[in-house]
């Protein structure tokens, strides 16, 4: 693992390598992080892969949100870039495709019923949606049971709409659920990844259900949105991506949500561009996204312009 980081003071790059890895300087030298150069406030570090062996939550506490934040030595510490090892994390299963498909979103987020739910779901449907999904603050709730809500839907949209259902909730039932959801009719399976952890969606892929997962990007604000401290957004789409999501959630160019212009645009590189030997996730405008501005948004998506 070779990572990037922004870093002040200049001179903490060798603490940072040590509190990634071994956390001090008398740990084994086969495990030690090392610092492979250093540019001002940025550092190039390098990591052995036995580290983390594949194990997403320990990448997570590692690079991505480790005990570095919490660290007195460091006023900055921001992962920039990544180069990942081949083959390590799986990576999605089904290609984007190249054309633009127009997602839809069931409102309110809560108070339906599955009857209802399924009613808005149709009439997406109709209007031309090519995928409908819960939103991610609506899982499996006493008021609109996960179970209920997937027969409802899947009865009332045609075969070549998706219906992503959400099924982010208890962590020992999660595969129960998303199998549960898919044998009932569901076409693509959301999970909140950042809310759940980022090894559901690893978990969700390894499980071979059969449709695309999407990743719903609530709570990666607090890895991506600050300027000091986390990550920068490509690289949690790219750690998305790698985990096992088709689609990935990237922002969107309508002011309503924190991204710049070009970290937006770099989002979708990150989900659509070379990254070792993983298939191209499909990048998802969310946020302030509607019917007045679709076109505006995968205009400006193409722009290679700094706005």
């Amino acid at each position: 693992m070779r990572l990037t980081y922004e870093l002040d003071p200049p001179g903490a790059a060798q603490v940072l390598a040590l509190v990634e890895s071994v956390g001090r300087a008398d740990g084994p030298d086969h495990a030690r992080g090392r610092v492979v150069s250093q540019d001002g406030g940025r550092a190039v570090l390098e990591f052995p892969d036995a580290n983390w062996g594949g194990d997403v939550t320990l990448l997570v506490s590692s690079f991505l949100a480790g005990e570095w934040a919490d660290s007195a030595a460091f006023s900055r510490c921001r992962l920039v870039e990544v180069e990942w090892p081949n083959g390590v994390l799986p990576g999605p299963t089904f290609e984007a495709q190249d054309d633009v498909l127009v997602g839809a979103i069931v409102k309110p987020s809560l108070g339906l019923s599955p009857a209802q739910v399924a009613e808005t779901a149709a009439a997406l449907a109709s209007g031309g949606a090519d995928l409908v999904k819960d939103d991610e603050l609506l899982g499996d709730l006493p008021s609109c049971p996960l179970e209920e809500r997937v027969r409802a839907v899947a009865g009332a949209i045609p075969a070549r709409v998706r219906y992503a259902a959400n099924v982010s909730g208890p962590a020992e039932s999660l595969l129960r659920r998303a199998a549960r959801a898919v044998e009932l009719g569901a076409g693509a399976l959301m999970v909140n990844a950042f809310a759940q952890g980022l090894d559901s969606l690893r978990a969700l892929r390894a499980a071979d259900l059969g449709v695309p997962i999407l990743a719903h990007r609530v709570g990666a604000a607090m890895l991506a949105r600050g300027s000091r401290f986390g990550a920068a957004p490509a690289v949690v789409a790219e750690v998305t991506r790698l985990c096992g999501a088709d689609y990935v959630q990237v922002g969107s160019f309508s002011g309503s949500v924190y991204d710049s212009p070009d970290d937006v645009r770099a989002q979708i590189r990150a989900c659509h561009g070379p990254l070792g030997e993983a298939a191209r996730a499909t990048a998802v405008l969310g946020g302030g996204v509607s019917p007045a501005n679709a076109a505006e948004q995968i205009a400006r998506s193409r722009a290679r312009v700094r706005e």
